[in-house]
């Protein structure tokens, strides 16, 4: 019963991913895009439990459990734990307007499907044809990271490009050990925790987290 429905499942999970991933491009909201983030977490863990019931690994799923923790509720909990009214105050201003932002991420989507196509190969199983998600994922992420002018704006960037890396490890071959996972979950709890107390200094130094003010201090 669960396997007539598995592609649908998978293709509701990776879309829901490739949706927040845009939306976060889209919108100029910090809480919104915590928001999105928090929701991108939740999408990848319901991912990795779906693969792992699929393929009959108890692991996967203690994984899934793992990624929801961190990912869909720790982390953005991290980055929003400052008063909601004073996160809503701050709005990006990035470098390419809306539309130019939706069409790099066209872009970027279609590319991602020509490389892995091309380079890798989809395959035949659901998931393989799924493969592009993360590799969009990634490129999307980096995208975040070079359009954004506020630091905490980047570091979601740098978070939704995790979680396509998670993604593709996940599509591609079934994940990693949930030991590894585990260790690096902690590693980028660690390093947001470091870059939100960071961003946190400027603003309270500098007034504000935008890089490019600066880079104007620093010449």
């Amino acid at each position: 019963m669960f396997e007539a429905f598995y592609p649908q499942l998978i293709g509701l999970c990776t879309g829901s991913l490739l949706l927040t991933s845009a939306l976060m491009v889209w919108r100029h909201s910090l809480l919104a895009s915590i928001r999105l983030l928090a929701l991108q977490g939740m999408a990848l863990a319901a991912l990795v439990a779906v693969i792992g019931i699929a393929e009959g690994e108890p692991e996967l799923v203690l994984v899934s459990l793992l990624i929801f923790s961190v990912k869909g509720v720790g982390l953005p909990w991290v980055l929003a734990h400052q008063s909601k009214a004073a996160v809503k105050q701050i709005q990006e201003s990035p470098r390419l307007n809306p539309t130019a932002a939706l069409l790099a991420v066209t872009l970027l989507t279609i590319l991602s499907y020509v490389v892995v196509s091309r380079v890798f190969g989809l395959g035949d199983s659901v998931t393989g044809h799924a493969a592009p998600i993360g590799l969009a994922m990634v490129l999307i992420g980096f995208l975040l990271l070079i359009s954004r002018r506020r630091a905490r704006s980047q570091l979601i960037g740098f978070l939704m490009l995790d979680n396509g890396i998670a993604t593709l490890a996940f599509l591609t071959s079934g994940g990693v050990p949930i030991l590894l996972e585990f260790a690096v979950s902690l590693d980028v709890l660690l390093v947001v925790l470091i870059l939100h107390v960071f961003a946190g200094r400027m603003r309270t130094k500098f007034g504000g987290t935008a890089v490019d003010q600066l880079r104007e201090l620093h010449d």
